[in-house]
């Protein structure tokens, strides 16, 4: 059988930006990319190439915003140009896989580990780079995500948790730089099996788990955890105690949870709302404003996972500025990743943990 010949992406005009999409979500971003203005897209893989400086995107996993193309004629030749530029680089290679192995080993070695949690993202300073034909390298020095690809790689507890849902939020909590700790609260609103409650619980922070159904019985058992058997819906956020943190992966239509939200954030009873908008279809439909207003001293961190929108809602209660960070993300364990923040002048800037 003879092989298939390699197609090469060759745009014509000077690429000033590119995004890198998840598995899959091709037609997600490219649909938000139409909507936000980034002009004609040519797309590599699965990273679209723009003629137009980068945009804010919630749907890529890594923003390319510094691209350069160079002329290539040999292997040697592409790695001297990224040598002499920085050391850590990390490729994207949807096509010449053994070409581009190839200037991987000619660069210096760039070998991640597995995170383990909690810890905080690494400052390391990553670019990234990809072959559009076999003497035609896209570069670019900066990147959105420290991680290659945009992918997170944790070191996984497959004892302890009852899910592997636990990965979600591990890694919202890894991307803001803060998780919850011994003296803090939270509330879990459909907690059930638990995944949710046992990384706050495991962190030493005391938890009440809101759900109808019985938590697995080791996470129920955990000292710190108060279990209440009730709708998280009919919980009333004026009838609770303020609280450090409050949790929420339900499944459910995402205008009733994106209500639920609101109705939390407006009381003011949670310092930090980490919550998943689950569509029970896939993909989830893009709109102008997926999210409900938030109101002044609050904060935004999004993210996506393999069929919903996370989002971490923070009240800052001495500043009455406020802003909104999004971070898709992703990982291995099917979670989605990259960290850009949009503020009120609708600047980028890099993600900064959140201050109570």
């Amino acid at each position: 059988m003879n092989a298939q010949p390699e197609t090469h992406t060759l745009p014509a005009w000077p690429v000033r930006s590119a995004y890198l999409a998840a598995p899959g979500f091709e037609a997600v971003l490219e649909q938000e990319l139409a909507r936000r203005g980034a002009g004609a897209l040519c797309w590599h893989g699965r990273l679209a190439l723009s003629a137009l400086p980068p945009v804010a995107s919630l749907w890529a996993i890594d923003i390319w915003n510094a691209p350069e193309l160079h002329p290539v004629p040999s292997i040697k030749g592409a790695a001297r140009i990224m040598r002499g530029m920085q050391r850590n680089w990390a490729g994207y290679a949807p096509t010449l896989h053994r070409r581009s192995a190839l200037i991987t080993d000619a660069l210096p070695p760039v070998r991640p580990k597995p995170v383990s949690f909690p810890s905080s993202p690494p400052d390391a300073h990553l670019g990234g780079w990809t072959l559009l034909a076999p003497d035609q390298l896209l570069l670019s020095p900066t990147k959105s995500s420290p991680f290659i690809n945009g992918e997170v790689a944790f070191v996984e507890n497959r004892t302890d948790p009852p899910s592997r849902a636990y990965l979600k939020l591990w890694e919202a909590l890894f991307r803001l730089g803060r998780w919850p700790v011994a003296g803090e609260t939270c509330i879990d609103l459909g907690a059930c099996p638990g995944g949710w409650t046992w990384v706050a619980a495991s962190q030493g922070a005391h938890v009440t788990a809101i759900d109808r159904a019985p938590l697995a019985e080791s996470v129920a058992a955990l000292p710190n955890v108060t279990c209440r058997y009730e709708s998280a819906f009919g919980l009333d956020p004026a009838a609770c105690a303020p609280v450090d943190w409050l949790f929420s992966d339900i499944i459910a239509y995402p205008a009733r949870l994106l209500a639920l939200a609101q109705r939390w954030i407006a009381s003011g009873r949670a310092a930090r709302i980490v919550m998943t908008i689950n569509s029970r279809a896939r993909p989830i439909t893009i709109r102008p404003r997926p999210l409900p207003p938030f109101p002044a001293g609050a904060c935004c961190i999004c993210g996506t996972t393999s069929m919903s929108l996370l989002f971490l809602a923070t009240r800052r209660r001495v500043s009455s500025r406020s802003a909104i960070s999004t971070t898709p993300m992703a990982s291995r364990q099917h979670t989605r990743a990259t960290a850009i923040t949009i503020s009120r002048s609708c600047s980028v800037s890099s993600v900064a943990p959140a201050r109570r």
